[in-house]
């Protein structure tokens, strides 16, 4: 199944897809703002053929839900409502941390990896997702 992964953010929002076997993670890429955004996300979802969303929840660290995990959850329920297709949450607590880290090996430079940092946290939530799938 094809899924699209997202990383819901204010000003920038993360997007990460994986093949129809569920096997590879790939960032698709990074929207940026919120003007547009669910029209470009349902343009996406029709040329890549997804299946199902993804979408990174922002939990506290003791599970709780915050302000932004609100706005995410706002978010999702306009999307919600213009798809047919289904839509999970993922605890995305540390995605955007683990992406950072990965990031910061290849020596990339501060403003090229804050240009990717949204799309690997995508791909960070989407993997968690499709492993939490197999394990049951």
């Amino acid at each position: 199944m094809r899924y699209l992964a997202i990383d819901y953010g204010m000003k920038r929002t993360g997007l990460a897809v994986c093949d129809a076997g569920e096997r590879i993670v790939s960032p698709l890429g990074v929207l940026a703002g919120s003007k547009g955004l669910l029209d470009r996300i349902l343009q996406i979802i029709a040329t890549e053929r997804i299946e199902a969303v993804v979408v990174g929840l922002p939990l506290n660290m003791d599970g709780s839900e915050g302000l932004q995990a609100k706005r995410v959850r706002a978010f999702a329920g306009q999307l919600r409502g213009r798809v047919e297709i289904r839509l999970y949450f993922q605890d995305e607590r540390l995605s955007s941390f683990a992406a950072e880290q990965k990031l910061q090996e290849t020596g990339l430079s501060r403003g090229k990896r804050r240009e990717r940092v949204d799309a690997l946290a995508a791909a960070e939530i989407l993997e968690a997702f499709l492993e939490a799938r197999k394990q049951g």
